[in-house]
């Protein structure tokens, strides 16, 4: 009898677990997969001379123009004149031609795009292959950056990338995660602005090793990259 009721507890024991994981399992099945976060947007560029701009108006007669930001900051529209390119956005741009060309064409469309910005130079220093400065001639993010500098070096900590934008008094400090990067997740692949700074540290071991190396070896120089004199890069390879 008592072996009897031992058997039942048991048993139910089993379904109740049983029950428990199936439950789970639907569970798990019926979660619908996040797609991963997408790339911060590029509306904050401001354009500078001598950007090169495109210029698409819609509808009929259509205008394409490629244009240069001129040292005064203007551009020449057809239709429009003279308009302030330099300090603005390429959204802020558009809508400009956009109200002026409108005594011409109604319900013009106005697109601004960026071909070139030599005008925009950022710096990267720390743990890459080629730590220095180089001019944005293309909509450029985080990821690109690093890439354009020969990549990391070995003992960089990926997580942990700093990107310092200065805009008058005002300093903000983006965390970038490159290893999230790699595997689809943009949300930090910020689009690079004139003087930023991207710094990309060591790991934790990395700069214990450093420390021994200076205090051991203090008329060796450090093993790292960011004691490397940074040259202008013209060119770019792939992140590594």
């Amino acid at each position: 009898m008592v072996h009897h009721a031992a058997k039942l507890a048991l048993d139910a024991r089993l379904v109740t677990t049983a029950v428990v994981v199936l439950a789970l399992l639907a569970l798990g099945c019926s979660t619908t997969p996040q797609p991963p976060p997408v790339a911060p947007s590029v509306e904050g560029y401001i354009v500078g001379a001598p950007d090169e701009l495109a210029v698409h108006i819609l509808p009929d007669p259509e205008i394409d123009r490629e244009v240069r930001v001129r040292p005064d900051g203007m551009i020449s529209i057809d239709l429009v004149g003279d308009i302030q390119a330099a300090g603005r956005t390429p959204m802020e741009i558009a809508l400009d031609i956009q109200e002026q060309i409108s005594r011409f064409k109604r319900d013009a469309v106005v697109n601004v795009t960026v071909i070139s910005s030599p005008s925009q130079f950022v710096t990267v220093y720390g743990e890459v292959a080629a730590p220095g400065i180089f001019a944005l001639e293309t909509e450029t993010r985080v990821s690109e950056a690093i890439g354009r500098v020969g990549g990391t070096r070995p003992f960089a900590n990926l997580d942990a990338i700093r990107l310092i934008r200065s805009r008058g008094n005002d300093t903000a400090i983006l965390v970038v995660d490159l290893n999230a990067i790699s595997f689809g997740d943009m949300s930090t692949n910020h689009v690079l602005r004139e003087g930023d700074l991207i710094v990309v540290p060591p790991t934790l071991l990395a700069r214990f090793g450093y420390a021994m190396q200076a205090l051991f070896f203090p008329f060796q120089p450090l093993i790292t990259a960011g004691s490397t004199a940074g040259a202008i890069v013209a060119g770019g390879d792939a992140l590594r």
